[in-house]
């Protein structure tokens, strides 16, 4: 009976923040749990609280972004992994040693790099025998319900350059029928940055059948370089762009692919 009445109570106490926010007004989104005008480190520690989607109940914890609040280059991933869901940090694990070596290769010191998540929770499942926590690929509405995260990051940092690593950063702030295959190191002039380039998650390197990974790690250094070769480019003073949409916005799900058409249509 104790069991019962605990296993009862468990879900109108998870979704309680969610239901609260609703009844209020809210968007049932990350948005609910933004502090208004807060700094970076402010809104990491009201991450820690979100309850805008699911995913929190079965991590560990919440896995903001890391880096200097004036990063030039900001790396956006998809989710942290079992590893970074342990040490709360995104990119620790084996994806963020190679991307650690791809950086140092391409000559981007990680230290002035920002590095992050469009989703802060890690999405799992538990393999056959019970003992391991299995990726698993976070749907649309967990990516929507989480971009204001990302939105608000990139308006605190505003960097120069994003690199999207692969497909589900990148539809997230591209939009759904944007291919990495197709525009993997294709320049992209955005509202999120001046420039944004998507190339594979170091994941994808790790994945690749034995004989064929030291080319595919080759090609994402490649990929690396050519963005250290931008942001070489660049005027370090930074051009004065207009922010406020993303300063403002608090929607529950990410820009529509038709938004801004002047930007926006010119992905191919």
């Amino acid at each position: 009976m104790a069991l019962r009445s605990k296993a009862a109570k468990r879900p109108a106490t998870s979704t309680e923040p969610r239901r609260r926010a609703k009844a209020a007004g809210g968007t049932g989104s990350a948005a609910d749990f933004i502090p208004p005008n807060a700094s970076l480190s402010a809104l990491k520690k009201a991450a820690a609280r979100c309850r805008g989607c699911d995913l929190y109940k079965d991590a560990t914890q919440t896995v903001f972004g890391d880096g200097p609040r004036r990063a030039r280059v900001m790396f956006v991933g998809e989710q942290p992994g079992d590893a970074e869901d342990k040490a709360g940090h995104p990119f620790v694990g084996a994806s963020g040693k190679l991307l650690d070596r791809a950086m140092d290769a391409a000559g981007i010191d990680r230290d002035d790099a920002y590095v992050t998540n469009a989703v802060k929770h890690f999405k799992w499942a538990k393999d056959a025998n019970g003992k391991r926590r299995i990726h698993k690929t976070p749907n649309r509405g967990e990516v929507r319900a989480c971009f204001p995260w990302l939105g608000a990051e990139i308006a605190r940092v505003q960097p120069e350059i994003i690199v999207c690593l692969g497909a589900t950063a990148a539809k997230a702030l591209m939009g759904p029928t944007f291919s990495v295959t197709k525009q993997r190191g294709v320049v992209q002039k955005t509202d999120w940055a001046p420039t944004l380039v998507a190339t594979v998650h170091p994941s994808a390197v790790l994945r690749a059948p034995r004989p064929d990974r030291e080319r595919q790690e080759r090609a994402f250094i490649a990929d690396l370089t050519r963005v250290a070769r931008l942001l070489a480019k660049e005027n370090r003073k930074r051009p004065m762009r207009a922010r406020g949409k993303l300063l403002s916005w608090s929607a529950t799900e990410a820009p529509s692919p038709t938004s801004s058409a002047q930007t926006r249509s010119s992905r191919g």
